[in-house]
């Protein structure tokens, strides 16, 4: 058959080659199905963020006093879905991202450490602080802690001010 194909070559294409007639095209199944592709939306929601509470010594108030020295205020979360949805109900949901919008304010509550001066309870008409050493304030002592007088002695004179003996101290 070889020979003769290349002898008659149009008939050795015609029976090499199948006839367009002679093959059926198949049809592909119908299916009657009504699915379609999920709906996708994108929805944003908001959520508070709570703000925290910071309490700080504040060597200016006296001890034991609360102060708040600044209000707090919440913040605001943003978040961004993508939801997928069927027949109106939904059916999933992937977060895009989420965004601080509003930053929280932090409380500050200040509290007093200032400790009330404490006076010696030996002397009048003027605070004589308690120390381990006390002097006239302008005088030759070397303190660490002063007084401006005239102070009264109303008891003994633990720190020797009342040079002269007359009942007052610091009066010169």
């Amino acid at each position: 058959m070889a020979i003769g194909c290349l002898l008659a070559l149009s008939a050795c294409e015609q029976t090499a080659k199948p006839e367009a007639a002679a093959i059926e095209p198949t049809t592909p199944a119908t299916t009657s199905s009504t699915t379609t592709a999920p709906a996708k939306r994108v929805v944003t929601e908001t959520r508070p963020i709570p703000y925290r509470t910071t309490k700080v010594n504040d060597p200016a108030l006296p001890a034991g006093t609360t102060k708040v020295s600044r209000r707090g205020a919440r913040g605001v979360m943003t978040f961004t879905y993508e939801v997928a949805l069927a027949n109106g109900a939904e059916t999933g949901r992937r977060l895009l991202r989420r965004t601080v919008t509003k930053a929280p304010v932090t409380r500050v509550i200040s509290i007093g450490t200032k400790q009330a001066r404490q006076c010696d309870p030996n002397y009048t008409g003027a605070c004589v602080p308690i120390a381990g050493d006390v002097d006239c304030d302008g005088g030759s002592g070397n303190g660490p802690a002063y007084v401006q007088g005239p102070v009264r002695i109303v008891g003994s004179d633990i720190y020797d001010l009342d040079r002269d003996g007359d009942g007052i101290a610091c009066d010169t």
